[in-house]
């Protein structure tokens, strides 16, 4: 394996691990968008810039907002993070369950012969793509747009209404 690619696996593995390991959702969150950062620099090594960019763009920029929001308008109290007894039997199926989705996948890769391609790549530019996305699918990215934004208004407007309703019914 050459010194970039592991260097790159270092920066997206430690971090996912580190954020499943923490017991801070916002800690958690921070690495996650940590790792992103290091998958878009794998695309970016791997030469598919325009992926690498839409990566940095849509979960490095948009998704880890939506769930930093998510995170600090949903969240009550340090109390109400205890373990339910029940919690260890649900960890421990998803441990199996986990394993074994990990098994089939390793089963399919190593039985999977390697072939080289026969197709030359493709030789569209980044700018290629910004120019087709702008000119033919302008309308599209734009109804995209609006529809992400509402929906995070959305999840905020809940948020607030049942943090509110759940204040009222304390006090």
């Amino acid at each position: 394996m050459s010194a970039p690619l592991t260097f790159l696996a270092f920066i997206i593995l430690v971090p996912a691990a580190v954020a499943m390991a923490l017991r801070n959702l916002i800690h958690s969150a921070l690495l996650l968008i940590a790792s992103w950062a290091g998958i878009a620099a794998l695309y970016f090594w791997a030469g598919a810039e325009f992926v690498a960019l839409a990566q940095v763009l849509i979960y490095v920029g948009a998704v880890s907002m939506i769930v930093l929001f998510a995170v600090l308008l949903t969240r009550h109290s340090r109390t109400d993070t205890g373990f339910a007894p029940e919690s260890i039997g649900r960890a421990f199926a998803g441990l199996l369950a986990g394993g074994a989705v990990l098994g089939i996948l390793l089963g399919a890769v190593l039985s999977t012969p390697l072939q080289q391609a026969r197709t030359p790549r493709p030789t569209v530019t980044v700018l290629q793509l910004g120019t087709e996305l702008m000119a033919r699918h302008t309308v599209s990215l734009l109804v995209i747009g609006v529809l992400l934004t509402v929906a995070l208004l959305g999840s905020v407007v809940i948020a607030a209404h049942e943090r509110g309703s759940d204040q009222e019914d304390a006090g």
